[in-house]
Formats: structure tokens, sequence, C-alpha cells
């Protein structure tokens, strides 16, 4: 697949978030990746299923929904109903994780598990097959506008050789810190899903962030993908 962008609205104003996504849309954004936080999982709490119903009714592109959250499974029949395309759960949070990808993928969703950056990729090898997505956390989660941990580059391409060992084609998602400064980096390791917040929604001109983001990432992506 070609690379894509999703801006995460978690670095847009709030009180704005229709114009937020209309200039993410408009520069190019192919999804709109959706954080939400419940205060006990990560420390910061953030937004629930009314706000991704609403988003539901103005984006143009899919939703990406990721669930940094204990206890995910109560709440995936909620965000598929509210609208998410695409519903990513953390390996950390579940103790039967295929059981929960079945369960998101029942629903008509893309089921994507998240990774944090101190957990060895070990933990997805029973469950590769199975993914239709993999979430490559590049800070640790909770907050937006943290720095990229340098590590990350090396686990995208170990993420990737996984899938590919398990004969799985789906793209590898990064998450945290990626801006026009590393994300040729990323892209060239194998990821193929770009998650950007404060790169886009911290600028004077979002649109104008994404179209250039969007241009180094395809860019990056024509290239051989380096190991």
């Amino acid at each position: 697949m070609s690379v894509q962008i999703a801006p995460s609205i978690l670095s847009a104003d709030f009180a704005a978030l229709g114009a937020a996504v209309a200039a993410a849309e408009r520069g190019g954004a192919d999804l709109i990746h959706v954080d939400v936080m419940d205060g006990h999982f990560v420390p910061n709490i953030t937004i629930g299923v009314p706000v991704v119903t609403s988003l539901r009714r103005i984006a143009r592109v899919p939703l990406d929904v990721h669930l940094m959250i204990e206890d995910p499974d109560r709440y995936i029949d909620a965000f598929a109903e509210a609208g998410a395309a695409m519903i990513s759960v953390h390996v950390e949070a579940l103790r039967h994780l295929h059981r929960t990808i079945q369960a998101i993928k029942r629903l008509g969703v893309k089921a994507g598990v998240a990774i944090n950056p101190a957990t060895p990729i070990v933990m997805l090898d029973e469950v590769a097959a199975d993914l239709d997505y993999v979430v490559v956390m590049s800070v640790n989660p909770g907050f937006g506008g943290q720095t990229f941990i340098p590590r990350s580059e090396s686990k995208v391409r170990e993420v990737r050789a996984l899938l590919d060992r398990a004969g799985n084609a789906a793209p590898v998602e990064i998450d945290g810190g990626v801006d026009q400064s590393n994300v040729a980096q990323v892209v060239s390791a194998g990821a193929r899903i770009i998650v950007a917040g404060s790169a886009v929604f911290n600028t004077p001109d979002p649109e104008r962030a994404v179209r250039e983001l969007k241009a180094a990432a395809i860019a990056a992506a024509a290239a051989p993908v380096t190991r």
C-alpha cells in the first residue's frame, strides 16, 4: 500500500475540531486519528464515544480510533457503532488478545494492536497473522508533543519482518513524535500509516503541514525499504 497520513486530533483545538478535521482533509489526510484515553491505562483523559459520533458526521475520511484504555472489550462495540473504521487496542491491556481482535473484526472494523516502546515485539507473535495493522508507539502514550524515541525506527523494521514472516501484508502504523525531520526514516523502515499530531495542528497552517508531510512520506515510500 502507499503511505497514509493520519493527523491526530489530540493536538487540535477541541473547541474547533470540525475546522481542524476539514483543514487536515484539504491537505490530503487519509485518516483521522482519534486518541481515546481513560486516565488509568495512561495518565491522561481525552475523549469518548460521543466525540467519535460527532466526528463521523463531519469527517470524509475514515476514523482511526486508538484505545489507550483499560478493559477495551467493554467499549469496542460502542466505538464501532459510533463510526470507527479502525480500532486499535494495546497488547499491554489485554489478557485475551486474540479474542478481542476477532471481536473487533466481527463488527466490520479493521483490528489493530498497539505496542508500547518498552514492550518486546514477541508479544505479537501469536496474533501476527490475524492483524489488520500494528501501531508502533514511538513515544510513551498519554500526551501529545513528545519527542520521538530513536529506537522506534528499528522497531518498525522488526514488526514489518514479523508480519512478513506470518504472511501478513498488514501495514505498520507509527504514532508519536513524527514530523518532517524523521518521517522519511520511519517510512523507509517500513511504516505505511503515519500519525502526526503536533507536526500538523501546532503549526500556523495545518493544511500545508499535512500536504508537506505527505509529500515527504510518499517520496520516501517510493524508495526501497531499508533493512
